[in-house]
């Protein structure tokens, strides 16, 4: 069965148009073997309940862990039943993009909305109405430095690596230069940044908290950037701005980071949300769209798309990005847990994760052999070198304990609010029996 729903004669009528007489001849540039030569070998058609049995079987075979020590970039934080449920409205899930203004008044309200709350985080002037995913706008945030004279893009080693893969992709994509900046016991050395901020660099990219859940000293950082002339860009993690110094106070151009701690749950990785937010002089750099307020003909309040500055809607040539995927749902999600947490709310989810953490640091390096690998500050991630790791992690995911990341320094332990005194203790017995 065919589901293209046009007829073979107008088919014939269209490739006939662009002057090719058949269909394959439009991908005469992709290598022969990556084009299906025989339909693929799929299974029929089933029905309602066999569909249904099937994908519960499929269900059946995930593990959820009743606690979950992890982060690198997923966190598993409470999401209020409101969170879940506001979302879910079909007004809001079968919503598309907000093309025509006089249609989508409630769709352009809550991207306003979702701006406003992301500029109240950030202190920062403007924000967009989001990008993919923390990675992206990091390597979107990047792309908005750069010109003619300043093409180099520094990145902090203390960065997400998938962070630092992301940039590098844009910079091969466009024939630019991406230089990592070394870090020294665990943070951005300074030092080596000053070192390598030529006349040729466009902006530095940091993490805060970096990848190993180290605070970094955002703010000489950010003196130094701007003394050679360049732009500085702040990742961080949404959660930890409930008790940290904003970007803006940091003295940040541009704040991004992954928005999933906003109520949006782990998903195998997705959908996430890549939020951005800059001062006043970069609005109209920043990629994708942004809502606005204004009024309709009658005086009444009312919202529009006011600055798309993408391939889809100016020249090409004159496009600073090709971000075009609507991400106004995970946005709108965003924007309910904020509005529910409150600031209160949001500050006491980053205080409890930020104490169980430091609990947490503190039971395990009591332990022979368990020390941290890192000095310094953290906000709810740090590094501990762990003997006999694999049966440790084990060990943990056997008793229902997602533990923490390996990395070559060690394991990478992440606390959030979810977690009690009780689980953390639990887990804390279970490496003490492994490694006793």
């Amino acid at each position: 069965m065919s589901y293209v729903p046009s007829t073979e004669a107008q088919r014939k009528e269209m490739l006939a148009a662009v002057g090719v007489s058949d269909y394959r001849e439009l991908y005469a540039d992709v290598p022969q073997q990556m084009l299906l030569t025989e339909p693929l070998d799929i299974p029929p058609g089933m029905g309602e309940l066999e569909v249904s049995r099937a994908m519960n079987a499929l269900a059946n075979k995930n593990v959820q862990y009743t606690t979950i020590l992890r982060g690198a970039g997923a966190y598993d934080h409470y999401i209020p039943a409101a969170v879940r449920s506001i979302p879910a409205k079909e007004e809001f899930l079968t919503a598309y993009t907000p093309y025509q203004a006089e249609m989508s008044q409630g769709v352009l309200q809550s991207i306003f909305e979702y701006q406003t709350m992301i500029c109240e985080l950030t202190g920062m002037d403007v924000s967009n109405a989001s990008v993919y995913d923390g990675a992206t706008a990091a390597a979107e945030a990047a792309a908005m430095c750069r010109d003619r004279k300043r093409s180099v893009t520094l990145v902090s080693a203390a960065a997400h690596p998938d962070v630092i893969n992301t940039i590098r992709t844009y910079c091969y994509g466009t024939g630019d230069e991406m230089r990592v900046i070394p870090a020294k016991d665990g943070h951005t050395d300074l030092d080596a940044l000053r070192e390598m901020l030529g006349s040729d660099v466009s902006c530095v990219y940091i993490q805060q908290p970096n990848f190993y859940g180290l605070l970094e000293d955002a703010t000489a950082i950010g003196e130094a950037v701007h003394e050679a002339g360049a732009l500085y860009v702040i990742g961080a993690n949404p959660i930890s701005l409930g008790i940290l110094k904003t970007p803006r106070e940091c003295g940040a151009d541009i704040a991004v980071g992954e928005g999933q701690p906003l109520g949006l749950p782990l998903g195998f990785g997705g959908p996430y949300l890549g939020f951005m937010a800059a001062t006043t002089k970069l609005m109209r750099k920043l990629p994708g769209r942004i809502v606005g307020e204004t009024v309709d003909t009658a005086g009444n309040r009312a919202y529009v798309l006011s600055l798309q500055a993408r391939e889809q809607h100016i020249r090409r040539e004159k496009a600073s990005s090709n971000i075009c995927s609507n991400e106004a749902l995970c946005a709108l999600t965003a924007s309910v847990y904020m509005a529910v947490m409150g600031p209160q709310g949001l500050a006491e989810v980053a205080r409890q994760c930020t104490a169980k953490a430091h609990y947490l640091a503190e039971k395990l390096t009591a332990i022979d052999g368990i020390d941290l690998v890192y000095p310094g500050a953290f906000f709810h991630e740090f590094v501990t070198t762990l003997p006999r790791q694999n049966e440790v992690l084990s060990a943990l995911e056997t008793a229902g304990i997602l533990g923490g990341l390996p990395l070559d320094e060690g394991v990478l332990w992440c606390v959030t609010e979810k977690a009690s005194r009780d689980d953390l203790d639990r887990a804390v017995s279970i490496v003490k029996e492994v490694l006793a």
